[in-house]
């Protein structure tokens, strides 16, 4: 699999505001579905959100109204602005690129139809 470098994250309080940026080959950036799915300790993988190659944009229902993916085409890189942090953000955070967003959406199932996955960042949201 290709690298994905991933940067941001860290800890904020309830209210707060983190921003998690990924940047990506060429390759994949122009031809993959590329977004972000995270994993809490002891739960199960869930997508977050994701942009398309025509820049379409998915979110996963929770995450909706707080959260925004973005795309910077000069450097390759996806952006999540991650706004009205909860507790429940809590999670470790990794970039991931798909054929379809669909399999970054559907993450729970597995890893195996991604073209590439990051190494992961930490968000901590205190109360």
């Amino acid at each position: 699999q290709e690298h994905l470098e991933e940067s941001g994250g860290g800890s904020v309080q309830a209210g707060g505001s983190l921003v998690l940026s990924c940047s990506a080959s060429k390759r994949i950036y122009s031809n993959y579905c590329m977004g972000w799915f995270r994993q809490a300790e002891g739960k199960e993988r869930e997508g977050v959100a994701a942009i398309d190659t025509d820049d379409s944009a998915e979110y996963e229902d929770s995450v909706k109204g707080r959260f925004i993916i973005s795309k910077d085409n000069a450097k390759n890189t996806v952006y999540l602005q991650m706004n009205s942090l909860r507790p429940e953000d809590t999670a470790m955070y990794y970039c991931a690129a798909g054929p379809l967003c669909l399999t970054i959406a559907t993450v729970a199932g597995g890893l195996d139809a991604l073209e590439a996955v990051g190494q992961g960042i930490r968000v901590t949201v205190s109360a």
